[in-house]
């Protein structure tokens, strides 16, 4: 049995981190397979969305365990570590070097902190269970975060509310991470892995190809000059205009039924 599951439902991809005794946490080889299982979403035509959750109700993903992983990659030679981690895939895969331009999806159904924290900052959107709390409590040990965290929050939650969680490594309650813009929806335990499931099929059913251009051109043009970015914004459009799922949706308008879409 792996303790990175992949699951079909439809056109989702549902994974599994499945070391609930470890509080999902990840050493080496579970981060290697979960690597994998994020190439394997990409290449797969069928696979639309996908949806990321951590196996019981206590953790999404606690990140690498202290013991077994961090101390082991920090303090190995230079070239060594960037060629494998600076210049490779960042911790559980999307966080670094790791472009997927498909809509993903975290499930928190509790702890998230530090590197977990980093792989749902790394998700298009975030729905958690009342239990969930983030934290990036690497200050508390001794380093910081690397796998995104001191970017992606910022931008996710603005300056201030990033510093604050980013200096302290105190733990944020589900509360008031709705409150700053962290997650996009609370919902109760036992409910959680249904809505996000139910979610992400209804984003499914929307043009693939929109999902990706858009994806794209957000993820680009972060740190553009605005003319630059609206640029790329008018070349995407073009590009997405001369697709059969632009055809297919403009003539499911007219004719007032739901469009089937093909990616194509």
């Amino acid at each position: 049995m792996t303790d990175i599951r992949y699951e079909a439902h439809g056109r989702v991809r549902l994974i599994t981190i499945d070391r609930p005794e470890k509080m999902n946490s990840l050493d080496f080889e579970a981060n290697d397979r979960l690597v994998e299982t994020w190439r394997r979403f990409d290449e797969d035509d069928d696979a639309y969305v996908a949806v990321i959750t951590g196996a019981g109700d206590k953790a999404f993903c606690a990140g690498a365990d202290l013991k077994t992983y961090t101390m082991n990659f920090a303090r190995r030679p230079a070239p060594e570590f960037r060629s494998r981690f600076t210049n490779g895939p960042g911790f559980g895969g999307i966080t670094r070097n790791m472009d997927i331009f498909k809509p993903i999806v975290a499930a928190v159904n509790g702890f998230a902190i530090s590197g977990g924290f980093e792989l749902a900052l790394a998700c298009d959107l975030r729905f958690c269970s009342p239990n969930a709390e983030f934290a990036l409590q690497d200050a508390k040990w001794g380093f910081h975060a690397c796998d995104g965290g001191l970017i992606r929050l910022p931008q996710i939650v603005g300056m201030g509310h990033a510093m604050e969680i980013i200096l302290s490594g105190e733990r944020v309650n589900a509360d008031h991470a709705y409150r700053i813009g962290l997650v996009n929806r609370i919902v109760p335990q036992d409910k959680l892995l249904e809505t996000t499931l139910a979610y992400a099929q209804m984003l499914a059913s929307r043009s693939p190809l929109s999902h990706r251009f858009a994806k794209e051109v957000v993820k680009r043009s972060m740190g553009m000059h605005m003319d630059e970015a609206l640029r790329l914004e008018s070349r995407s459009f073009h590009d997405v205009g001369l697709t059969e799922d632009l055809a297919e949706g403009t003539t499911a308008f007219r004719e007032r039924r739901d469009a089937q879409f093909k990616g194509r």
